[in-house]
């Protein structure tokens, strides 16, 4: 064991580091390519079929000239997708707020509540809400 370590110098850490960083990539941008190739709206089943194959048999070049070929309709395509997720989320949140009850900490919306649904009068409103604003 000591001598295996004695062998394994600072030089081949650094080039272990530059190649498991470099296979990262390679995996990372393969993912990019594929999921960008199946969420083409504008590529057809044949032309999805083709692209996926081409980057299965011929793997870097079937990468670099997709990255050639539609790598600014890969940017837009993120792009599309961030601003429907964020206008999905907009708009859960304005339903989520605007059909949500009033907080429970609130004590002017309660008392309003109280008198809207008729179990204060408006002498007994005026009376709570001044100790309620005065607090």
């Amino acid at each position: 064991m000591e001598v295996v370590l004695a062998e394994f110098g600072t030089g081949q850490v650094l080039w272990s580091m530059v190649w498991f960083t470099l296979f990262f990539l390679w995996i990372w941008l393969v993912i990019a390519v594929f999921s960008d190739i199946f969420r083409s709206p504008d590529l057809s089943g044949w032309g999805k079929a083709l692209w996926s194959l081409f980057v299965i048999f011929l793997p870097y070049l079937g990468i670099f000239v997709y990255l050639i070929a539609r790598g600014k309709l890969m940017s837009e395509h993120a792009m599309a997708q961030a601003q429907a997720h964020d206008a999905a989320t907009r708009a859960y949140i304005r339903e989520t707020v605007a059909t949500s009850p009033p907080a429970a900490s609130d004590p002017l919306a309660q008392l309003k509540d109280l008198r809207d649904a008729g179990t204060i009068d408006e002498a007994e409103y005026e009376r709570l809400r001044a100790r309620v604003t005065t607090t």
